[in-house]
């Protein structure tokens, strides 16, 4: 079954999110808390949805998504994370949940969604590609961690 998150279910999706930044290899990664959680997607202004996919009571995958909005398209989504605990792979549960994600952004009507492949996901990239979705090439993600969010900061100070 397939239905968005609740506060108490943010326990389980932090869960998630460390099993996927460990298959990412990127185990020391997650900073964020369940409080975090708790706080940005169910406050008085949530930044975030979740979708989480359940079976007998547990939950067993989860897809995290924002809105964003395109200066071209207007209104879109952002998929942050879409991860089935390693248990339960093979069972449909990552299909329900980009199915799902899928109909409510259709449902809230945007114009487009996206969201971030590794290149050496060779089946997610294949899945996505026989969903209809494209893999742009010639866009490049650009990030700034907190450190050189505060050393843009810094130097931006020092240069006024």
């Amino acid at each position: 079954m397939i239905r968005l998150a609740k506060k108490e279910d943010m326990p389980s999706v932090l869960k998630l999110i460390q099993e996927l930044a460990d298959f990412e290899n990127e185990p020391d990664a997650v900073v964020i808390t369940v409080d975090d959680l708790v706080r940005d997607g169910f406050g008085s202004s949530p930044i975030f949805h979740c979708l989480v996919a359940e079976e007998e009571k547990e939950i067993v995958g989860m897809a995290l998504f924002y809105p964003r909005y395109s200066t071209w398209k207007g209104p879109t989504f952002h998929l942050e994370d879409l991860i089935v605990t390693q248990s339960h792979r093979g069972k449909n549960f990552g299909k329900e949940l980009y199915s799902s994600f899928i109909e409510f952004a259709a449902q809230k009507k945007v114009r487009r969604i996206e969201w971030v492949v590794l290149d050496w996901n060779t089946h997610a990239i294949d899945f996505y590609k026989k969903s209809g979705a494209v893999i742009l090439e010639d866009w490049r993600t650009a990030q700034m961690d907190e450190k050189a969010i505060e050393a843009y900061v810094k130097k931006s100070r020092q240069i006024n």
